[in-house]
């Protein structure tokens, strides 16, 4: 597997920014270590570009008529390596250089049929779709691993996916023209595609582990046979008896949540002090001092794992620092050779993307409250990623949630790679 051409630009009209891009993913697959034939494209936009999303792939696909598959979305950021791009015009490609039959595109009008079998799959959602959770549930179904990633489209106006396949459209399609807006879509992998994902949730612990023991609906009533809303404040070391202290602790406060865990299984909170991509965190929306309860953005299950969280930059950081750091470990080999060596320890000026990482590409999805500002300055979060996973081809975007597994998730980033 080759290198991942892939490209990034900004221009208040698009027909430069796409200019811009196609110049040097030509220049990269002139590359003897890029792709030269790549079929399959990954196409992400910011919102300033989502009126032109059909001219944008029209003119791409037309450029590039050796890429017969599209895939992507529209974001009020988008991301590739070492830079973000917030609040403006921009767009990025990465084409993939995966055989054909290894891959299928599908949509909410088009969804994967019998004979292709999916081991998992990057997905883009729109926010705006009735029992979405429902959906993405399903398809994680379709797939071996149960392993989906992705997130939501989001956008100050239109939300757009692109979804085309070899012929110029999907079957079911009919002249449909490859931009839709609803439903899901992405690009299923077979298990032949060797892959690597992590969930980063950003947030660290404030509270022990604690089990529900009674709820209604999306209000915690006890924890651990003990009134809820007691346990919160005890937790944080507040009292409404003093509210002005008391209230701006438990809005910076946040829940997480987790399945009940099997006797052998990790619990919610690792050795490392972080969480676990099982873990969903949520908002406290509102307290309950009647019934001593507090209420969650979630529908609660009793017998369900609970543990109070915050989110701040160095938890940020160093949790994202950690997700790089497992999936570099997980690629090197025990024994390094020269040509590895030499690429990993690079300095700046040769940290050129190198095959020698056995990164061929990366896709990052963050959610839209992330980004540079959440990690104290701009493209701050990637070049997080840069700096642990070194010069990759890159390309991603920010999210109105995320998808990882079978759930849809909030403040989380998921980096996935795709490898020898």
């Amino acid at each position: 597997m080759r290198l991942f051409p892939y490209a990034h630009a900004t221009h208040p009209q698009w027909p430069m920014a796409a200019a811009l891009v196609l110049a040097q993913l030509r220049a990269q697959m002139a590359l003897p270590d890029y792709a030269s034939q790549p079929t399959l494209a990954l196409l992400y936009i910011t919102d300033h570009y989502a009126p032109h999303a059909q001219d944008i792939l029209e003119h791409l696909s037309g450029e590039l008529p050796l890429v017969t598959d599209w895939s992507g979305t529209v974001g009020v950021g988008i991301a590739s390596n070492n830079v973000e791009y917030f609040d403006e015009p921009a767009l990025a490609v990465m084409l993939m250089d995966i055989p054909g039959d290894q891959y299928r595109v599908f949509s909410g009008i088009a969804p994967l049929g019998l004979g292709f079998e999916a081991h998992t799959a990057l997905v883009h959602a729109d926010g705006g779709t009735v029992d979405l959770g429902d959906l993405v549930e399903e398809m994680a179904g379709r797939t071996t691993t149960g392993y989906l990633f992705g997130g939501i489209s989001s956008s100050r106006g239109r939300s757009v996916q692109f979804a085309v396949a070899a012929d110029g459209n999907l079957s079911g399609h009919g002249t449909a023209s490859g931009v839709f807006s609803g439903g899901l879509s992405g690009v299923a992998f077979t298990r032949e595609v060797a892959l690597v994902s992590r969930v980063t949730q950003g947030c660290s612990p404030v509270s022990k582990t604690r089990t529900i023991t009674e709820a209604d609906r999306n209000v915690v009533i006890s924890l651990d046979g003990k009134p809820a809303l007691d346990v919160l404040l005890q937790d944080l070391g507040v009292t409404l008896d003093q509210p002005e202290a008391a209230l701006p602790t438990v809005r910076a406060t946040l829940v997480a949540l987790a399945a009940s865990a099997a006797d052998d299984a990790p619990g919610m909170v690792r050795s490392t002090g972080n969480f676990g991509s099982e873990v969903m965190v949520r908002h406290i929306i509102g307290l309950d001092p009647g019934r001593r309860g507090f209420a969650v953005a979630e529908q609660i299950t009793v017998g369900a794992q609970l543990a109070f969280c915050r989110r701040n930059r160095e938890a940020a950081r160093a949790d994202l620092m950690r997700i790089g750091a497992e999936i570099r470990e997980e690629l090197e080999p025990q024994e390094l050779s020269f040509a590895l060596a030499t690429a990993l320890h690079a300095d700046e000026a040769m940290s050129a993307p190198h095959p020698a990482r056995r990164i061929a590409g990366a896709v990052y999805v963050s959610c839209s409250g992330r980004g540079g500002p959440h990690f104290g300055a701009p493209s701050a979060e990637m070049q997080i990623v840069r700096r642990a996973l070194g010069d990759v081809p890159l390309v991603g975007f920010f999210a109105g949630g995320e998808i990882a597994a079978d759930q849809l998730y909030g403040y989380i980033g998921v980096l996935t790679v795709f490898h020898e």
